[in-house]
């Protein structure tokens, strides 16, 4: 029998922890709120056929954002056999408030109690017995992290979900609330049977005046006039609103349950640790610039000591195999129109940004580190008050940070925004962070041109680009959107080691992407480059590459770049291919000037420009609109090409406009 189990609980209980532990999947667990986007499915291990579903993390079940929505969505239609609800027995107060609401859905339901060790630890216990029968529910205690009480977490789960064993109660209110409450369930008894919507939970929603489920009983106007009525008469009885009278019931019977099951510990070490770290971390002047200098240590161990070297070993490695099947294809006699294929296109091309595979995985193993230790949970709290000067809040710091990956997912996590405004304007500012696939453009020119200089340069590339950003915010804010962003609520996970697992798996998947990206976009774009360089359009092979189909596009737009100060073709034909990916306007240097590795293209490079032309280059290309990739997501979520184009052009203005500022600043001053 094939079931389903929904996984379902608050941000940071370590439900994506206990989500690879079900399933034995290479999911990301990151130490900051929202790093579950989208729902992700795995099979359960050693029992083939079951699925779980992990949701987004929530603190409740309103229609209010949007794992919310993508949870209640899947929860109401979809109709898993059974729920696992993950809860931080450190927290158990505030994560049993989705709890209750959870119950109300009337489906087959199992608590799994996570992180017992670190409550027993600090001295505190819980009767995990007394919770279950108080809550009619079977509870199972767990650390998922070690993988703690899993395999009885799963037999349980799938007794529960076979007998279809509902929660033993889910009436746990009182009072005035007690009253509406039932007044209205015989009200829309009917309509909630009709739209296959469990009645309890319906009746709870329509007395918070939820809109979406008024629509989906499709009451008559007289009923819902009698149901105003009634949560009207309550709010009065009890001097409070709608929202706050539910939630005050929930709580009153949380309290008086936890009071009767659980020992509160003390403070944990962990939660004491945190304490004292956070006074210096989160200090109100000396957060930021404790944040740029890890940052400027991580760029300066990724590119001057660790990542650099290990890819001058790669460089050296991919010469010697390129020169290998050189020698191959010349001793087979392979025609050399064939052999300019593979060795100038195909090896030049991928091989030149394979080089960079090491840089990208020494960087993206320390943000890793950054993000399961907790810290950059802190630096979003720190961000919010900047962020709110443009017009943004804390929450839009998480997308934001992505893009320094890549701006593909950047852009989806946007959907974890509560709203649309808020959306729009932190998907035109992603692109101002500059993604991994930057990187080999930054490394060339700088070993080219600031060779002893190379993580500070790689640091104001990146600095530049956020204060870009945040001018970029600011013409937004008082232009096209005017308004105020949406609070932000956040709770700041304790510091942890980060795990050695979850850092590998974070390494692998950024190698895989980035091999997968070199063996096809950067591939194809690789052979599109050499056809076009090689071939004029009569479709005949040219001996001089400015005779190609390449440099007559290059000198048609070149005027355009020529106020930046590279006006010559090869850089235009460099910034066009890099639309495809931008990994591939080092590929395309590499071809256009016949270097056969990095090292010969920095060599090559000052030949093409002076260091302040370089500098206006890197300029443009770490603001100039994203790869296509990218701009098919932001056409995703903005539901519209045209906006998406807007952007495209906005993006590309910007990146005009402050490349020519610098060139011409960089003239005045003699440079």
């Amino acid at each position: 029998m094939s079931l389903i189990f929904a996984l379902a609980g608050n941000q940071n209980c370590g439900k994506t922890t206990l989500f690879n532990q079900l399933t034995g999947s290479h999911q990301h667990v990151g130490n900051f709120p929202g790093v579950t986007v989208e729902r992700k499915e795995g099979q359960i291990k050693d029992h083939p056929g079951n699925t779980v579903v992990d949701l987004p993390g929530i603190y409740s079940l309103s229609p209010y954002t949007a794992e919310e929505v993508v949870t209640r969505d899947f929860l109401l239609r979809d109709k898993p056999d059974a729920i696992i609800n993950i809860v931080a027995a450190t927290n158990i107060e505030r994560n049993l408030y989705l709890t209750l609401q959870l119950m109300e859905l009337r489906m087959p339901m199992v608590l799994a109690l996570n992180m017992m060790d670190e409550v027993t630890k600090s001295g505190g216990s819980i009767d995990v017995l007394a919770l279950s029968r108080e809550l009619g529910i079977d509870v199972v205690p767990i650390v998922a992290s070690r993988g703690e009480g899993i395999h009885e977490l799963v037999d349980r789960a799938i007794a529960v979900a076979q007998e279809k064993r509902l929660p033993a109660r889910q009436d746990f209110c009182t009072g005035e609330v007690h009253k509406a409450i039932h007044a209205i369930s015989h009200i829309i008894e009917d309509h909630a049977r009709e739209a296959g919507v469990p009645l309890r939970f319906a009746a709870t929603k329509l007395v918070e005046g939820d809109e979406p489920m008024l629509q989906t009983l499709n009451i008559h106007e007289g009923d819902v006039e009698i149901i105003r009525h009634i949560v009207c008469d309550m709010e009065q009885a009890l001097g409070t609103d709608r929202e706050a009278a539910l939630a005050d019931m929930r709580y009153e019977y949380i309290t008086a349950l936890v009071a009767k099951t659980v020992v509160k510990p003390q403070a944990t070490a962990e939660q004491q640790r945190s304490l004292k770290i956070d006074q210096v971390l989160t200090h109100k002047y000396f957060s930021i610039p404790i944040f740029l200098g890890v940052m400027l240590l991580i760029f300066w161990l990724t590119f001057s000591v660790i990542g650099g070297t290990l890819s001058d070993w790669m460089g050296v490695g991919i010469e010697r195999l390129t020169t290998l099947v050189e020698n191959a294809l010349v001793a087979a006699r392979v025609s050399p129109v064939l052999r300019s294929l593979i060795i100038d296109g195909a090896f030049a091309g991928v091989g030149s940004v394979l080089s960079f595979l090491p840089i990208i995985v020494v960087l993206f193993f320390f943000l890793s580190m950054l993000e399961d230790s907790g810290y950059m949970a802190r630096v979003a709290f720190v961000m919010d008050s900047l962020l709110r000067k443009i017009g943004l809040s804390g929450r839009s710091f998480v997308p934001m940070l992505i893009g320094f990956g890549c701006s593909v997912p950047a852009v989806m996590a946007t959907r974890t925004l509560p709203g649309e405004r808020d959306k729009r304007m932190t998907i035109l500012l992603i692109p101002f962070m500059s993604c991994s696939a930057k990187l080999p453009i930054y490394a060339v020119f700088s070993a080219a041109f600031f060779p002893d200089y190379s993580g500070l340069v790689m640091m104001a590339l990146y600095i530049f680009g956020i204060i870009t950003g945040i001018l970029a915010g600011l013409l937004l804010k008082n232009t096209v959107f005017r308004g105020n962003p949406v609070p932000f609520v956040m709770e700041l996970p304790a510091y942890r080691l980060p795990g050695l697992q979850s850092t590998l798996l974070h390494m692998w998947q950024k190698a895989k992407d980035f091999i997968v990206r070199a063996f096809t976009i950067i591939f194809v774009a690789s052979i599109a480059v050499w056809l076009l360089q090689s071939l004029d359009f009569g479709f005949n092979m040219v001996s001089d590459g400015s005779e190609s189909m390449l440099a007559a596009m290059g000198r048609w737009i070149a005027p355009v770049f020529a106020p930046l100060g590279f006006g010559n073709w090869q850089s235009v034909a460099a910034l066009i291919t890099g639309l495809c990916a931008k990994e591939t306007v080092v590929s395309t240097f590499i071809q256009l000037t016949g270097a056969t590795g990095t090292a010969e293209l920095a060599a090559a490079l000052p030949g093409f420009f002076t260091p302040l032309q370089a500098t206006s280059f890197l300029v443009f290309t770490l603001l100039y609109m994203p790869c296509v990739a990218a701009m098919a997501a932001v056409r995703r979520e903005m539901g519209s090409g045209l906006k998406a184009l807007g952007l495209m052009v906005f993006q590309t203005g910007i990146a005009w406009i402050m490349a020519f500022l610098v060139y011409t600043a960089g003239l005045a001053l003699g440079l």
